[in-house]
């Protein structure tokens, strides 16, 4: 469990590839995920395919993430920030987070942004479920 006191339902490692992508994040609906991080592949070389995985299946985007995410990462990397491609949004009642694959990036998008509201997230969602 995580300090902001969410379960964590379990973890894959698969390639930057999308059918390998998709396969995941449907393995990890169908084990009742509510909320999925997903990290790497978010830059712009050939190999990172992540964004297109992802963003292809999102029903609603949330834009601010991946905008607030470039902005807290411009203050700690400068202008490389721009390169990331991270991007969230919800997918079958579930939210999905792609940020990029560093230890400083995963650490950022969850301690200033995720953590702090993934429950607000999820209880926005399960509205939906009645």
């Amino acid at each position: 469990m995580f300090a902001a006191g969410h379960d964590v339902a379990g973890s894959r490692i698969v390639k930057d590839d999308p059918v390998q992508l998709r396969a995941a994040l449907d393995e990890a609906a169908a084990a009742g995920a509510e909320a999925i991080v997903v990290n790497g592949g978010t830059g712009i070389a050939g190999r990172d395919r992540t964004y297109e995985a992802v963003a292809g299946v999102l029903e609603k985007r949330l834009d601010g993430f991946g905008e607030l995410f470039r902005m807290l990462s411009f203050q700690e990397i400068g202008s490389a920030a721009m390169l990331s491609r991270a991007v969230a949004g919800t997918w079958g009642g579930r939210v999905i987070f792609s940020v990029p694959g560093s230890r400083a990036a995963v650490r950022l998008a969850w301690e200033k942004l995720i953590g702090p509201e993934l429950g607000h997230v999820i209880r926005e969602l399960r509205k939906d479920r009645g």
